[in-house]
């Protein structure tokens, strides 16, 4: 009886996963048959087939356009999440154990994340100008908040008792974060990861646009200017590729370090 019980749910887990794909499957065939026959019906100037856009971006592929684009634009991607995850993470506990820093950053903190961040671009480029670093600042500020407040909201819910416990035990400051607070905090700190991840790109984008016309969001800029809606929904489709991975490489880190937290 064991045994059948185990076989049940062995047939029952890959039912589920068979259903998962077949939808999966479903859906992207009916996308793909919606967006060739609206793009078949559509003026050229305001939306185009898919195979029009398959072979726009072929042509990118091909004459080094996408690579170049996708090099500038992640390089940018690349420095601003270090930046963010840093800088994010270390403030995040120094808010969690510090009360007189968090009353003292804590109100022009919950005032930057409530301003929209795309409303501080141009500041940024009063200040700073065009270039590598501004675009990368923009990049850090979309994708700073979450690992910033996930991990405070991790090192603040640390049971007491794990800290009157080191307490009792004479443990020093530096080895209560590195073995009570930074292993407490670090599911927390992953779930961060997992919505910077998207947030940062987010960032790119509108880094490229509004700081320079470069990278992917410099491919939109042309292609509207020239009304080749083939070029534009090539670099979107390449942009949302990009973000479904970037979740689904989010996932997988939130899963892997911060499980007993995704199961809840």
């Amino acid at each position: 009886m064991p045994r059948q019980g185990a076989r049940s749910r062995v047939h029952l887990a890959a039912w589920h996963r068979v259903r998962a794909v077949a939808g999966y499957t479903v859906g992207i065939a009916a996308g793909v048959i919606a967006w060739q026959l609206v793009g078949e019906h559509s003026e050229q100037q305001i939306f185009v087939p898919l195979t029009d856009t398959l072979h726009r971006l072929g042509e990118l592929i091909s004459d080094g356009t996408l690579g170049g684009a996708l090099a500038n634009s992640f390089a940018t991607y690349g420095v601003g999440m270090f930046i963010a995850l840093v800088v994010g993470a270390f403030g995040g506990l120094l808010l969690a154990r510090s009360e007189l820093i968090r009353t003292a950053f804590e109100p022009y903190l919950t005032g930057l994340y409530a301003a929209p961040m795309v409303a501080l671009i141009p500041f940024l480029l009063a200040f700073l100008g065009f270039g590598f670093w501004p675009k990368s600042i923009v990049v850090a500020l979309f994708a700073f908040f979450p690992v910033l407040l996930n991990t405070q909201r991790g090192a603040q819910s640390i049971a007491p008792e794990l800290l009157d416990v080191a307490r009792l035990y004479h443990t020093r400051e530096k080895d209560l974060w590195i073995h009570v607070i930074a292993p407490y905090t670090l599911p927390f700190f992953m779930t961060g990861v997992r919505q910077a991840l998207a947030r940062g790109l987010v960032g790119m984008i509108a880094a490229d646009i509004f700081l320079s016309a470069n990278g992917l969001g410099g491919l939109l800029i042309t292609a509207s200017q020239f009304f080749d809606t083939a070029e534009m929904l090539a670099t979107v489709l390449v942009i949302t590729a990009a973000g479904i991975a970037l979740m689904a490489i989010g996932n997988l880190i939130e899963r892997r370090f911060a499980r007993w937290k995704v199961d809840q």
